[in-house]
């Protein structure tokens, strides 16, 4: 959208400095002469001026649609950012207890179900 609307613009900028610099009302565009009266140039200046509008309207919802894509995606970067870090501090943490040693688990310490399946089948093997 952004680039159609500076295009739009451009074509709208260089209409009306074309208009701006010739001498006489008789304008040749790709080979054709055209000499408008004063209604016909009012109307083609009134279109170029819609051209012009819509041009910057493009320019504007193109800018405000790019800022709020821009500021979604900072903050997903910064969420897994987060996320990252509290991985890596659950790491350090879990490195940190290993380091100090294997302590005796006993089955209340570890995971239950874990626990339990273990004792359900020494039950089963006698």
């Amino acid at each position: 959208m952004i680039v159609l609307g500076l295009i739009l613009v451009l074509l709208a900028g260089a209409a009306i400095a074309w208009v701006l610099t010739e001498e006489s009302a008789r304008y040749i565009l790709f080979g054709y002469a055209f000499e408008p009266d004063h209604v016909e140039t009012f109307l083609v200046g009134a279109a170029t001026g819609a051209v012009l509008l819509l041009g910057l309207w493009l320019l504007g919802s193109g800018s405000r649609r790019s800022a709020r894509r821009r500021r979604r995606l900072r903050g997903v970067r910064a969420e897994a950012s987060s996320r990252v870090a509290r991985l890596e501090d659950e790491k350090r943490e879990l490195e940190r207890r290993l380091e100090n040693g294997p302590k005796e688990t006993r089955p209340e310490d570890g995971d239950r179900l874990v626990a339990r399946g273990s004792e359900d089948a020494g039950h089963q093997l006698k």
